[in-house]
């Protein structure tokens, strides 16, 4: 028997990729690092399982929030659980706070570790040694604090032959980090290497394409999280 939602269908070598799994909006194969996993939860409602941890079937939904908003409108969460569940409207916004939580948590942790840093000064130093694996701005940080990092990260990649850019984030305003983390705002920081930094990178990335704002490597025009 195939484990849930995965695909038979063979790559280009002749092999089944044994470890996609398909969307139920989209029908598209799709690693597992591609989507998010819901199950149903006791009382009926569906429940988001970002962790892949929650015991039950599941179903599986590309990390993009148009998809998910379609799902529930649409109701394919019964017919792919195969079970009478119901998606609360609001399902959308509940996975991006949850996405955000987990962003912050691991940007906490990654501190700790020292391997995220703030400061406008230490950040252009890291950029510029090529030490940050990605840069972090609050919404509405100046305009010419934002500019100067952009130049090291120009700088930077011109200096390197690098083909990609040190992504850039800008997903929270000051206001909303100071509710969200304390102490350890930040107008600008940085994700440094680490498997603790890596996760901060991991999940930015993730938060930033279930958004579908795409401002990896591109500093401003983020849409204003759902807190």
């Amino acid at each position: 028997m195939m484990p849930e939602g995965q695909t038979q269908e063979p790559d280009d070598d002749g092999d089944f990729p044994v470890n996609d799994r398909t969307c139920i909006v989209t029908r598209e194969a799709e690693a597992p690092e591609g989507l998010i996993r819901f199950v149903a939860g006791p009382d009926g409602q569906v429940v988001p399982d970002l962790k892949r941890q929650l015991p039950g079937r599941g179903c599986w939904v590309k990390i993009d929030r148009t998809l998910v908003d379609r799902a529930v409108q649409r109701k394919i969460f019964a017919r792919a659980l195969k079970q009478d569940v119901k998606a609360d409207p609001d399902l959308g916004a509940l996975v991006d706070r949850l996405i955000a939580a987990d962003l912050v948590g691991m940007m906490n942790m990654a501190r700790k570790a020292g391997q995220f840093v703030s400061g406008a000064t230490k950040v252009d130093a890291a950029v510029r040694s090529g030490a940050a694996l990605a840069v972090f701005h609050a919404a509405d940080a100046a305009a010419d604090g934002v500019r100067k990092i952009d130049q090291a990260r120009k700088a930077w990649k011109f200096g390197t032959d690098a083909e990609e850019d040190i992504p850039s984030f800008s997903f929270f305003t000051s206001a909303e980090m100071d509710d969200l983390m304390g102490q350890n705002a930040f107008i600008h920081a940085c994700a440094l290497a680490g498997q603790a930094g890596d996760g901060v990178v991991k999940r930015a990335t993730m938060l930033d394409k279930y958004r579908g704002v795409g401002q990896s490597g591109a500093v401003g025009g983020a849409r204003r999280p759902n807190l």
